[in-house]
């Protein structure tokens, strides 16, 4: 497949480059700073644009593309509308240039609390985190919004914590939940189920709670 990634070296976006590339995928890395990706691959493409809220700067990116995975969002609490600002312009590149299917990175505490989790990360550990960090999950619903409201045919991975550990290949999933008593997961995990997702049609304009 032909894919772009937006944020590809950010934390989990070099690991959905370089697990894409594994797998005998064709890449476009759009990044900001090309001295930051340290991957160099014969099918491997790296464009810079200067601003990730400009759609025509982003449309000759995704053109021809299979499908686009980002991991854009905010790097400090207090970055602003990052990743919904991000996405409304790759919304509207995909749709000049005809491309239909969109993979993010989102967060479980966007989503509702599953049944079955422990009292603990009901009544204090969500609770507090979703106080905590407000804006950032302000921001990643907005971005989820901004999906739901277009005829992309789009897919959410929302992660709890993230943590640098290998890929494993073996994690939980829940379709539009998070996954009960599921607290970590590392980003190479998370690059795996975005892959994984590209071709699963039952992701479809679905957010998917990943945890171990």
């Amino acid at each position: 497949m032909r894919l772009t990634v937006f944020g590809a070296n950010g934390g989990i976006g070099a690991h959905v480059v370089r697990q894409a590339l594994a797998r005998g995928h064709e890449v476009t890395a759009v990044v900001r700073d090309p001295s930051r990706l340290d991957v160099r691959h014969p099918a491997l493409r790296v464009t810079t644009v200067p601003a990730l809220g400009d759609p025509v700067a982003l449309a000759p990116t995704v053109e021809g593309r299979d499908a686009v995975l980002s991991g854009v969002g905010p790097r400090r609490r207090h970055d602003g509308p990052v990743a919904s600002r991000a996405t409304r312009a790759v919304l509207a590149a995909m749709h000049a240039e005809g491309v239909r299917r969109l993979v993010v990175v989102s967060a479980a505490p966007v989503g509702p609390t599953p049944d079955g989790d422990s009292f603990l990360n009901r009544r204090v550990v969500l609770p507090g985190i979703r106080a905590l960090l407000k804006d950032l999950y302000a921001d990643l619903r907005a971005m989820e919004q901004a999906m739901a409201e277009s005829r992309t045919e789009w897919t959410a991975i929302r992660p709890p914590k993230l943590v640098n550990k290998p890929l494993t290949g073996r994690y939980r999933t829940a379709v539009d939940a998070a996954v009960a008593r599921g607290y970590t997961i590392s980003r190479a995990d998370v690059a795996h189920a975005m892959l994984e997702a590209v071709g699963d049609p039952a992701t479809v304009r679905r957010a998917i709670g990943i945890a171990y």
